[in-house]
């Protein structure tokens, strides 16, 4: 698979904002996914990068999840920041990882997306219940580079 735009069609993006939505119904926890053709550097580093890029760092209660993927190079990375970290157990992101994983090696990338999204919201909405007056603090669009 070369190109971008061929990884995932307008129905694909329709079904994985539509799980990120529903993850996000029940948890102030924010979810992203972010997908570009080639990583060229280290992958963590350059997770991180696009995290701040996409202002996930500045949610309130520091309970973003971004889900990064490089089509070119068949990686990922998920990425929790600071509030969720802290809360789940140390195997939390290794089986979130592997839950992906088994759906990507499949062929299936939009199972595994919606699998990972839905197991971290699962997490956020245990750690970071919804509460009256929480809003959206970011975009459920998946972002492309």
């Amino acid at each position: 698979m070369s190109k971008l735009e061929d990884f995932l069609s307008a129905e694909d993006e329709e079904r994985i904002v539509e799980a990120i939505r529903n993850a996000e119904k029940n948890t102030s926890g924010e979810i992203r996914v972010h997908i570009e053709k080639h990583c060229s550097k280290d992958i963590f580093e350059h997770t991180l990068e696009v995290f701040h890029y996409l202002k996930m760092d500045n949610t309130k209660q520091q309970n973003g999840v971004l889900i990064y993927v490089a089509v070119e190079d068949k990686s990922f990375m998920i990425y929790g920041d600071k509030g969720i970290n802290t809360v789940v157990d140390a195997d939390f992101w290794n089986s979130t990882r592997d839950i992906i994983t088994t759906q990507f090696k499949k062929g299936n990338f939009v199972g595994g997306l919606i699998d990972g999204i839905n197991k971290a919201g699962k997490e956020l909405s245990t750690h970071f219940p919804w509460e009256h007056g929480d809003t959206n603090e970011l975009e459920n669009s998946i972002s492309k580079n």
